[in-house]
C-alpha cells in the first residue's frame, strides 16, 4: 500500500515528518474502521444507483471493503500514520486493491462529511449499548429494592438524621435518577440519528447524489438540511457528553453513599470481596475501591464535557482541523461511562445490607420527631405549635440521652395534654415508614407498588 498522501497534488514539498505525526489522527480514530466501511459501502452503492458508477465498480468497491474489513479485525492490516487518519488509509488500502474503482469511491464526498458520519453512526450504537447497560443496573436495583422493602434506616438532610425510610425506598430513588438518564440518551440519538454524508467539504457536491437513500441505507432518520452546520456540527457530541456526566455524577453519589454506608462507622453494608482491595500496609483493611474510582472517574467524564464545548466555541464556519480533537474526549467518555456501569450492575447484587445496624442508626437522632409533630396537627393543635412542643420533647430527649420513644407518657404530656398512649404507635420506626402510605412515599406497600410500576416501564426493553 502507497503512503503518497491522497490530497498531494496541490503541494510540492512532503509534510515535515514531526508534522506528519503531530497532525495524525490514525492512532485513535482508526476505532470508527467498521462505520467507515459502512458508510463507503453505502455511499458507493448509492453512487451506483445514480449512476455515478457502474455496476461492476460498486461491486468491486464492496467486495474490497469488505475484505479489507476482515483484514483489520483479523489483524493483518498495517495502519499508516502518513495516511493521517482511518478515512485514507481504508481508501489506500481499496485502491490498492482493486485499481482506478477504489479511486472512485470519494466522488461526491469529503472527509469533512464522512467523519461526522462515522462518528454518528459510532455513537449511535454506542447509546444503545450504554442504555442496556442503565437497564441491566435497573433490574439489578428493583431487585434488591424488593429484597428490602421493609429493611429501615434513617434517611438524612445534611447527612443528619432526618426521617426514617426504608431501604428498598433509597433504592428506588437510584432507579429513577437512572430512568431521566435512559431517557435523556434516547432523546439525545434523535439528534445523533441525522446524516451529514454528501454535504461534502463545506457547499454539498455537484453530483446528483440521493441522501435520503443514503440515509435509508445507513439507518439514519433523515439527511442534514445544511451542509455547513453537518460537517461543523459537534453538538450531538456535546449532548451526550452532557448526559454522560449527569450519568456520572448520579453514580458518584451513589458510590458515596456506598462508601459511607460501608465504612466501620455506618455499617449499613457489606461490599462483596469481588469490588474491593486491602491495603499494603494495613492488614485490617477492606477499601471500596470500585465505588472510589468511579467517583473519580466522574471528574474525568465532567472534564470531557468542559474540554469538548471549549473546543467548539470559537470555530467559524464550517470544518476546522481543531475537530480532530473531538473523537478522544468522546471516545473516553464512552469506555469510562460503560466500564463504570457494568461494574455498578455487576456490584449491587452482590451488597449484603446490615439491617440490624441500620435499625441502630435509625433509633438515635429524633428520626420520629416529624411523626410526633403529625400526631399532634391531627390531635388539633396547629402546626407551627406542634414545632415548638416536639422540640421541647427533643431537647427533654437529648438531656436524658434517649429517643423520644423513651420518654414517659407523663413526660410527654408535659408538653401537650393533647398526648395520649396511642402516642407510642407513630414513635416507632415502623409506624413511621407505614404511615408514609401514599405515592412516592416510603412505606414498604409504596415501595412494592413502585417496584411493580418500575417493573412495568421496562417490560419489553
Amino acid at each position: 500500500m502507497s503512503d503518497k498522501k491522497l490530497w498531494s497534488g496541490r503541494f510540492s514539498e512532503p509534510t515535515d515528518a514531526f508534522v506528519e505525526a503531530f497532525t495524525a489522527s490514525v492512532e485513535f480514530d482508526q476505532r470508527l474502521y467498521r462505520y467507515d466501511i459502512q458508510g463507503s459501502i453505502a455511499h458507493a452503492t448509492m453512487l451506483a444507483r445514480a449512476g455515478i458508477l457502474s455496476v461492476a465498480e460498486r461491486d468491486s468497491i464492496i467486495a474490497g471493503l469488505e475484505r479489507i474489513r476482515e483484514q483489520i479485525e483479523s489483524g493483518q492490516f498495517d495502519w499508516s500514520v502518513e495516511l493521517e487518519d482511518v478515512h485514507m488509509n481504508v481508501e489506500a488500502r481499496l485502491t490498492s486493491a482493486i485499481g482506478d474503482a477504489g479511486k472512485k469511491l470519494h466522488t461526491g464526498r469529503s472527509r469533512n462529511d464522512q467523519v461526522a458520519t462515522d462518528v454518528r453512526l459510532y455513537l449511535r450504537d454506542e447509546i444503545e449499548i450504554i442504555r442496556a447497560e442503565i437497564l441491566r443496573l435497573q433490574r439489578a436495583l428493583l431487585d434488591k429494592a424488593e429484597q428490602e422493602a421493609e429493611t429501615i434506616l434513617p434517611g438524612f438532610t445534611h447527612l443528619q438524621t432526618a426521617q426514617p425510610v426504608t431501604f428498598g425506598h433509597h433504592l428506588m430513588a437510584w432507579f429513577e435518577m437512572l430512568e431521566r438518564d435512559r431517557e435523556r440518551l434516547a432523546d439525545c440519538n434523535k439528534r445523533v440519528n441525522i446524516m451529514p454524508l454528501g454535504s461534502a467539504a463545506l457547499a454539498g457536491t455537484t453530483y446528483p447524489i440521493d441522501r435520503h437513500y443514503t440515509a435509508e441505507l445507513l439507518g439514519f432518520e433523515r439527511p442534514s438540511e445544511n451542509s455547513l452546520d453537518a460537517v461543523s456540527d459537534r453538538d450531538f457530541a456535546i449532548e451526550f457528553s452532557a448526559a454522560a456526566a449527569l450519568i456520572m455524577m448520579h453514580l458518584s453519589r451513589m458510590s458515596e453513599e456506598l462508601i459511607i454506608w460501608s465504612s466501620a462507622q455506618f455499617n449499613f453494608i457489606n461490599l462483596s470481596d469481588s469490588f474491593c482491595t486491602g491495603s499494603s500496609i494495613m492488614p485490617q483493611k477492606k477499601n471500596p475501591d470500585v465505588p472510589e474510582l468511579v467517583r473519580g472517574k466522574t471528574g474525568r467524564i465532567f472534564g470531557h464535557l468542559i474540554g469538548l464545548l471549549t473546543l467548539m466555541k470559537g470555530q467559524p464556519l464550517a470544518y476546522n482541523k481543531d475537530n480532530q480533537e473531538d473523537k478522544e474526549p468522546l471516545f473516553d467518555t464512552v469506555d469510562n461511562l460503560k466500564g463504570s456501569l457494568k461494574v455498578f450492575a455487576d456490584m449491587i447484587p452482590a451488597i449484603t445490607c446490615k439491617p440490624e445496624s441500620m435499625r441502630e442508626a435509625a433509633l438515635k437522632g429524633f428520626a420520629t420527631a416529624t411523626d410526633l409533630a403529625d400526631y399532634l396537627v391531627r390531635k388539633g393543635t396547629p402546626f407551627r405549635d406542634a414545632h415548638e412542643v416536639v422540640g421541647k420533647a427533643v431537647a427533654l430527649g437529648v438531656s436524658k440521652g434517649c429517643d423520644l420513644a423513651e420518654l414517659s407518657l407523663e413526660e410527654l404530656r408535659g408538653f401537650s395534654e393533647r398526648i395520649d398512649a396511642d402516642v407510642y404507635s407513630v414513635l416507632t420506626l415502623e409506624g413511621s415508614v407505614a404511615a408514609r402510605d401514599h405515592i412516592g412515599g416510603t412505606a414498604p406497600a409504596q415501595v412494592r407498588a413502585a417496584i411493580g410500576r418500575a417493573r412495568a416501564r421496562l417490560a419489553g426493553q
